[in-house]
C-alpha cells in the first residue's frame, strides 16, 4: 500500500468523526494524533477527550488475550504480552510479570508511573505485590518512551539491588524486559542479571 494513501485513509477516517479537514491531520500517523492531539489544528479540549476514549478503547482491545495466562518461554513472549499496554504510553510504567511455577503469568501489576525519561521504584513495592501471588518467580518489565531500548545506569543499578532482594525473599528476578514501541532489550540475554 502506497505509504501516502495510508495516511490519507487515517485522515480522512479521523476527519470524519472529529469534524476538522483531513489536511490537518494529513502526513500523520494515528499513534501521533492520539497521544498528541492539542497540537493539531482544529482539535481543542473536547475532540482531543474524544480521542482519548478511542486510544483508551485501542488501548483495552489490544490488552485483550486469547489467553488470559500466556506462558513465558522467553523475552520475546514479555514483550508480546506487554507492548500493547506499553506502546503508546508517554511516561515510563515499571511492571512486573508474575510467574507460576509452569511459567505462566498469574499477574502483571504496575508498580510505578514515572517521568519520561525515568520510572522510580523500590524493593519493598516489587515485592509487596509478588507475595500477593503463589509466585515462582518474577520478571521486571518497563519502558522507553524515547524508543530506545538500551538501559540506563539507573535501570541496571534498580536491576542489580531487586536481583539482590528477590535471592533474600526466595523470589527470583527471572529477567529484566525493556520495551521501547516496537523493540525490546532482555537483560538477562545482556548479561546483565547474574
Amino acid at each position: 500500500m502506497n505509504k501516502n494513501l495510508h495516511y490519507e485513509s487515517n485522515a480522512s477516517l479521523l476527519s470524519s468523526l472529529l469534524d476538522i479537514p483531513a489536511e490537518n491531520l494529513a502526513c500523520k500517523k494515528i499513534s501521533e494524533i492520539l497521544t498528541a492531539p492539542l497540537t493539531i489544528k482544529g482539535v481543542g479540549v473536547k475532540k482531543a477527550d474524544k480521542l482519548y476514549v478511542i486510544k483508551e478503547v485501542i488501548r483495552r482491545i489490544m490488552e485483550e488475550s486469547p489467553n488470559d495466562n500466556p506462558v513465558i518461554q522467553g523475552p520475546e513472549d514479555v514483550f508480546n504480552v506487554f507492548m500493547p499496554k506499553l506502546l503508546h504510553e508517554t511516561k515510563e510504567h515499571f511492571m512486573i510479570a508474575v510467574l507460576n511455577t509452569k511459567n505462566r503469568i498469574i499477574a502483571a501489576p504496575t508498580i510505578s508511573i514515572g517521568s519520561l525519561s525515568a520510572s522510580v521504584v523500590h524493593p519493598r513495592e516489587i515485592f509487596k505485590e509478588a507475595i500477593k501471588y503463589p509466585c515462582a518467580g518474577i520478571i521486571l518489565v518497563h519502558n522507553h518512551p524515547s524508543g530506545d531500548p538500551k538501559p540506563s545506569r539507573e535501570d541496571i543499578a534498580v536491576t542489580e539491588r531487586l536481583v539482590k532482594a528477590g535471592k533474600i525473599m526466595d523470589i527470583p528476578i527471572l529477567d529484566h524486559v525493556i520495551i521501547a514501541q516496537q523493540k525490546y532489550l532482555s537483560m538477562r540475554e545482556k548479561d546483565l542479571i547474574k
